[in-house]
């Protein structure tokens, strides 16, 4: 497993993240497809194993179960300090006036719950999940730096947002002198391409570490796309609006997937990662994995590297994409 600093930050990540929104309770939150712990646990010990020490889950994943989850399996598997933990808050949690949202109130009281479930005195990247329109940025600003100089988040990330509200925070951070944005987590893949325009060379502009989510489009680049739906592709509200309006040409990316990978004998979920893994400025795209094949997938892609007539012969039948990803 080799490993890269985090953006212009002295934090050393593993090439790969492993994404916990699939592990918590089923029971809770919205996705029926979601692991229990028992069924959980045996791909956090594969992914430890094979030198991945970087988790990232939300306060939202099955709401709460996912960091409980987590915080016990860290505990039984590693030392904290082994571990990179990230967690996100913004979603609503509750309802009620002020269950959700980047408000000085709503983010003293999640980081606060978020270390409850945990159960650690602090998380390595906190980062807030999408745009808040209802708080002045700087409030949300002042209030993630708080955080910091608190002790209980050691860096600040972000998540989907257009680029020139990633460059306004930046912007008041530096002004202020307040902790700065270290990541962008966003929306990448081979079929949705639109953060290539002006996020990602931002983001290499200021020295910040992209951590994509969805790096192989939840799932529909890893199969033909003539293929009968999974249980997970027709149950996933997110998944089927961000790519409910599937353009012919979406056909035709996950075609030329399938092309590539015959010719190398490789499975096409590895074809769709390593074209993630080589776009510059991506330091650990996020996986996600229900099934063990998920994860040896995942990481047989790092050996992965493509051919510039391969890259071409993938990106060629693109065509540009609505904005999504970003609610």
């Amino acid at each position: 497993m080799d490993y890269l600093n985090l953006g212009r930050t002295g934090l050393k990540v593993s090439r790969l993240c492993l994404g916990c929104m699939s592990y918590g309770d089923p029971a809770r939150g919205s996705h029926p497809w979601v692991l229990d712990e028992a069924a959980s646990e045996p791909f956090f010990r594969r992914a430890i194993d094979a030198g991945i020490n970087f988790f990232d889950t939300a306060n939202v994943y099955s709401i709460g179960a996912s960091e409980e989850l987590l915080g016990r399996v860290v505990k039984k598997l590693r030392t904290r300090d082994q571990v990179v933990i990230a967690t996100k808050v913004c979603s609503t949690m509750r309802d009620e006036p002020n269950g959700a949202g980047l408000s000085r109130k709503a983010i003293m009281s999640e980081i606060d719950a978020s270390l409850r479930r945990l159960q650690t005195d602090y998380v390595d990247l906190y980062q807030i999940h999408r745009w808040d329109y209802a708080t002045p940025i700087e409030e949300t600003l002042e209030a993630l730096h708080d955080v910091v100089k608190a002790g209980k988040a050691r860096y600040i990330g972000a998540s989907s947002m257009a680029a020139w509200q990633f460059m306004k925070a930046l912007g008041i951070q530096r002004a202020n002198g307040w902790t700065r944005f270290v990541s962008m987590q966003n929306h990448l893949n081979l079929l949705y391409r639109e953060e290539e325009r002006e996020m990602l060379p931002l983001c290499r502009l200021e020295g910040v570490g992209v951590i994509p989510w969805s790096p192989q489009a939840r799932g529909r680049l890893t199969r033909p796309w003539q293929a009968q739906p999974t249980h997970r592709l027709e149950s996933d509200a997110v998944g089927v609006r961000l790519y409910a309006k599937a353009e012919v040409a979406d056909r035709s990316v996950i075609d030329r997937v399938g092309e590539v990978a015959q010719r190398r004998g490789v499975s096409r979920g590895q074809i769709a990662l390593a074209w993630v893994l080589r776009t510059p400025g991506v330091t650990a795209p996020i996986i996600g994995a229900t099934q063990p094949q998920h994860l040896e997938d995942a990481l047989a892609s790092l050996s992965v590297t493509l051919t510039e007539e391969e890259v071409k012969l993938l990106e060629e039948p693109y065509v540009p994409h609505g904005v999504s990803g970003f609610v």
